[in-house]
């Protein structure tokens, strides 16, 4: 089994859940007493949501690309960003090392694929959704991408700010949320990804109105092939 490094802490409540999944998909693969060989490099998120908020994605960059390299230090045989946001900065974080950094958006349009989804709804970040370094991932690979109306986009964010990244799960947000994929439905989403590591702790198969694509668990899957060589 090869070493996954984990860079997390954007939320750790994000990461908790990845470092969970990872230890389930071992155990169900390998059985008994097995688990995952990993190492993790939990950063300060307010650092992290302070240079999102100025726009400052080249320090983002260089402070990621150095906590990525103090993993690879400490034996990890590819590294997982365990956020879909930080993944703007995936380029600096990958040139910076010798080992694999495995794109979460990858193993996610590969799912979509296999299922026959052509047309997905994207919920995130505001940054991942109006940005183009995660849509563009998914249209190079022949996907149409739809997110929500501004005012939309709106409430998805400070949600995933102000409640999930705090460990709060409220019934209220999530019917937001439902409403909200209920009218990208109406526009024609087969799909939604859930493109926010913490979105999967309120919506999942059994209350969203769309097939679900979460990214957590498509990304620690991928992971696991990897490491398994399976």
């Amino acid at each position: 089994m090869k070493v996954i490094g984990l860079l997390g802490g954007m939320s750790w409540e994000s990461t908790l859940y990845y470092y969970q999944e990872l230890n389930r998909g071992v155990r169900e693969r390998l059985g008994g007493l097995h688990s995952a060989q990993c190492v993790m490099h939990s950063v300060d998120f307010a650092e992290i949501e302070k240079m999102q908020e100025e726009g400052d994605w080249a320090a983002a960059g260089e402070y990621l690309a150095h906590r990525a390299q103090q993993l690879k230090l400490a034996g990890a045989d590819c590294v997982l960003i365990c956020t879909n946001t930080m993944h703007r900065v995936y380029p600096a974080i990958q040139e910076g090392l010798d080992i694999p950094v495995l794109h979460i958006a990858d193993g996610t349009a590969d799912a979509l694929e296999s299922a026959g989804v052509q047309k997905v709804a994207l919920l995130g970040t505001r940054y991942t959704m109006e940005q183009d370094f995660y849509r563009d991932r998914l249209t190079a690979r022949g996907f149409e991408v739809l997110v929500p109306e501004p005012e939309e986009r709106a409430r998805v964010n400070k949600i995933i700010y102000h409640e999930l990244c705090l460990g709060q799960v409220l019934d209220s947000s999530r019917d937001t949320y439902v409403r909200i994929l209920e009218a990208l439905a109406a526009r024609g989403a087969q799909a939604v990804i859930l493109g926010c590591t913490e979105i999967g702790l309120l919506i999942d198969e059994h209350t969203s109105p769309l097939p679900v694509f979460d990214t957590t668990l498509i990304h620690v899957h991928s992971a696991l092939d990897w490491a398994l060589g399976t």
